[in-house]
């Protein structure tokens, strides 16, 4: 009699494992569904999502990557659509829902082919081949721009905002926007984003948003006799602070008279004086100190007509020297003049129930604040989102020097033209390239989905325009036409195409790669499992219910 063949574990209790066409059909779920949250955001008749975290603090938004950041998604292939959003926002700023969107369609048109039996590996190299020739042809239509073609940057800036709270005074936040990065280009054309500080403050109204050719700081003098305002500042940077020194090491201090301690304090008093007496002597009336200013030197200070602060953040510092020209100072030891930095003014003024200091009329300042306004926490947030995209949008475009038409313009330029590359190609991959194209049709199909026009007759419309040789043809989600979008000012910079198309091709690549979903269970036996699900790996059977 045979004996019972003893079963082999090689995986601990509680772990879960999902593998071929079910771990592939559940991982591509998991990325559609992602895809489909934001789609309806998409484009200037896009909606907006309000996201309740379990602190039960709102946001309202229709930016693609806020929206996955906040809904604190857990399956793991849909975390790495989040993380094609958060990269398309490191690099460019903006179309964090065309890259999310897209990646979704790939995924989608993908599991078409795997359904008649295409391997995987053959879509993925499809793909490959076919994002490859997406960047190529898209360098090739792509429109050359200098930093002196204010107008096309605007309506790039003007582009970004569209659809967003901050749409009533685009153009006015649209020219802060150009303003503020035009002014931060260094003599070796590098532009940092970092450079532009964004500064919000509830109160006013969105058209109340300013630029201001310096810093602000959300900080107040340190003394109340100090000047409220400085004319002609002579600024000074210290990143050490204006207090007694403290021994490196513990150390005790034995006094055995009253005497002694009487000339210790007077010491001590002696120290602080000299301290405040070598900040007037280089001939600075502003000073900013990242560390603390010790009472007695702000009496000292005060008197002698300095305005100051401390405490203020390291990365205000360095954006102060970038706008005052002044040098970060560790001694006061060889200060000069020279080592000061200027300001056409300093002053504190009072914004809501805050004091806040300007620092402003910088000669050629390399650093800039945009200071936004508006009726309510959710509307200043919501602005300042849009403005992150401008500037983004902006700066992308003259990294670069390259823009392209938007309104689902350059996705349907990209399709006709690999459709005609697709014939090139012999093997099945053909079928994949094609698949490909047909996945960027998604981009304009849900722009006239959005504004409730119909898409196929938008399409066919818009493939005839192109045919004809109109490459900026593009969605009018206002009047449900086609259009010529660039002469239309719907610009968008080259970058957002190209990186939307890396991202979301490099992730679509991956997940379809994928045939065996192994999760381990967590310590002590007890299951991976996801909020409200009983164990096993969080929404194996496609989105989890505690994905929210």
């Amino acid at each position: 009699m045979a004996k019972d063949v003893q079963p082999i574990f090689i995986l601990p209790e509680g772990s879960t494992r999902t593998t071929g066409r079910d771990a592939q059909r559940n991982n591509i779920m998991a990325a559609k569904l992602v895809a489909e949250t934001v789609r309806t955001t998409l484009g200037p008749r896009g909606m907006d999502k309000m996201v309740v975290d379990s602190l039960g603090d709102v946001v309202i938004t229709n930016d693609g990557v806020t929206i996955l950041e906040e809904m604190n998604i857990e399956h793991p292939s849909a975390k790495m659509v989040v993380e094609i959003a958060k990269t398309q926002d490191d690099e460019v700023g903006d179309g964090t829902t065309t890259a999310v969107v897209l990646a979704g369609e790939l995924l989608k048109n993908a599991e078409k082919l795997l359904e008649q039996n295409i391997h995987p590996t053959i879509v993925a190299k499809g793909y490959q081949i076919a994002a490859e020739k997406a960047q190529e042809i898209l360098q090739e239509i792509g429109e050359p721009i200098s930093e002196q073609d204010k107008e096309i940057l605007m309506k790039v800036a003007m582009t970004a905002m569209v659809g967003k709270s901050a749409e009533v005074a685009k153009e006015k936040l649209a020219i802060l926007a150009v303003d503020a990065v035009t002014q931060i280009v260094d003599e070796e054309n590098n532009i940092s984003i970092d450079n532009i500080k964004i500064e919000k403050k509830v109160g006013e109204s969105v058209e109340n948003t300013v630029l201001i050719k310096g810093i602000l700081l959300d900080k107040e003098k340190v003394h109340y006799a100090m000047p409220r305002k400085v004319q002609d500042a002579k600024i000074m940077l210290l990143n050490s602070a204006l207090e007694a020194r403290e021994t490196e090491t513990d150390a005790k201090i034995q006094i055995t008279d009253p005497n002694q301690m009487q000339a210790f304090l007077e010491q001590e008093e002696r120290m602080l004086k000299k301290l405040a007496d070598d900040v007037i002597q280089t001939g600075a009336n502003v000073v900013f100190c990242q560390k603390g200013i010790d009472d007695m030197v702000q009496h000292y200070l005060a008197k002698a007509g300095i305005f100051a602060a401390r405490r203020v953040k390291k990365s205000d510092m360095e954006k102060l020297s970038k706008a005052t020209n002044a040098k970060l100072l560790t001694t006061l030891k060889g200060v000069s003049e020279a080592d000061l930095g200027s300001a056409g003014s300093v002053h504190e003024e009072r914004i809501g129930d805050e004091e806040m200091i300007y620092v402003e009329d910088c000669q050629n300042p390399k650093a800039v604040t945009i200071l936004v306004r508006g009726g309510t926490e959710h509307v200043v947030a919501e602005v300042k989102r849009a403005i992150d995209d401008a500037v983004g949008g902006v700066v992308a475009a003259l990294r670069d020097r390259k823009i392209v038409g938007g309104a689902g313009a350059p996705e349907i330029a990209l399709n006709k033209k690999l459709r005609g590359f697709a014939n090139s190609l012999s093997g099945r991959e053909q079928l994949a390239v094609n698949a490909f194209a047909d996945s960027l049709e998604i981009i304009p199909k849900t722009l006239a989905e959005n504004a409730g026009i119909d898409p196929i007759d938008v399409l066919t419309e818009l493939k005839s325009m192109h045919d004809n040789g109109n490459k900026w043809a593009g969605v009018n989600v206002f009047t449900g036409k086609a259009m010529d979008s660039l002469s239309e000012g719907v610009v968008e910079p080259l970058k957002i195409k190209t990186q939307a198309i890396k991202s979301a091709s490099e992730v679509a690549v991956m997940i379809l790669r994928i045939d065996d979903v192994i999760a381990g269970s967590k310590a002590g036996g007890a299951e991976m499992q996801g909020p409200g699900q009983g164990g096993g790996m969080p929404g194996m059977g496609g989105m989890p219910p505690g994905m929210m």
